[in-house]
């Protein structure tokens, strides 16, 4: 197995070019609506295990790399107003360069007979629309696939033995909605897992993440690669 590493939403970062779109709103882009706080640093953390690792070097709100291009909010409030010219232009520059190699890694992966486990990073804000999240750490991956639901559920349970977090599987968002790993199982139809972690805001400090958060998890991935099947 193959452990592909990846965070989506690393960084609030917008090109200069862009920077006019956010003049009177840049306050957002300090936001969870502008990048996931804490998640960069958690995928640092997790770099060694990994056999390759890609994140996102712009910000959500210029393009949402995680949506598919169909989707409605692939541009932002703000970078949708944009002409339909400069928003080709920002997925040519942007969006495709960054989801191409990771596609391509894992067709060098499987081309040498490896399962390719992807394990996107991610953190989500504790509130939402006035509702709090009951949930600590979420597993997100889809059911259907044999493959992937039980290397989840092993390392869930892993978690669950090192710790008393609350942690959820499809929760707070589910592993079959619109995203990258989605996309991706669509091209990869065996012998990839994709599986999107998302950690609870409520434990990141100025953009770090708590160091216990990072070596259960740490932990406890490194163990469920060397269980898996």
């Amino acid at each position: 197995m193959k452990l592909l590493l990846t965070c989506e939403h690393a960084t609030n970062a917008i090109p200069s070019q862009y920077a006019y779109l956010f003049e009177t709103h840049h306050e957002v882009l300090e936001t969870h609506e502008g990048f996931d706080p804490g998640a960069f640093d958690l995928f640092k953390s997790l770099e060694t295990l990994a056999d390759a690792r890609y994140y996102q070097k712009v910000g959500r709100l210029l393009i949402e790399t995680n949506r598919s291009l169909h989707h409605p909010s692939l541009f932002s409030r703000f970078s949708t107003k944009l002409e339909q010219s400069e928003k080709n232009s920002i997925i040519a520059t942007y969006y495709t360069p960054y989801r191409s190699q990771v596609e391509n890694m894992i067709r060098n992966f499987q081309q040498d007979n490896h399962v390719v486990l992807h394990v996107s990073v991610h953190s989500f804000t504790p509130v939402l629309n006035s509702l709090e999240r009951n949930c600590d750490i979420g597993i997100l991956y889809d059911p259907g696939i044999p493959l992937e639901k039980q290397w989840c559920v092993q390392f869930k349970s892993l978690l669950n033995q090192k710790s008393a977090y609350r942690i959820r599987s499809n929760y707070p968002y589910l592993g079959k909605a619109d995203g990258f790993t989605t996309y991706l199982r669509k091209r990869f139809p065996e012998n990839y897992l994709g599986v999107e972690i998302e950690i609870n805001q409520k434990f990141v400090n100025s953009n770090l993440m708590d160091g216990r958060v990072k070596k259960l998890l740490f932990d406890c991935i490194e163990k469920s690669i060397k269980k898996a099947p």
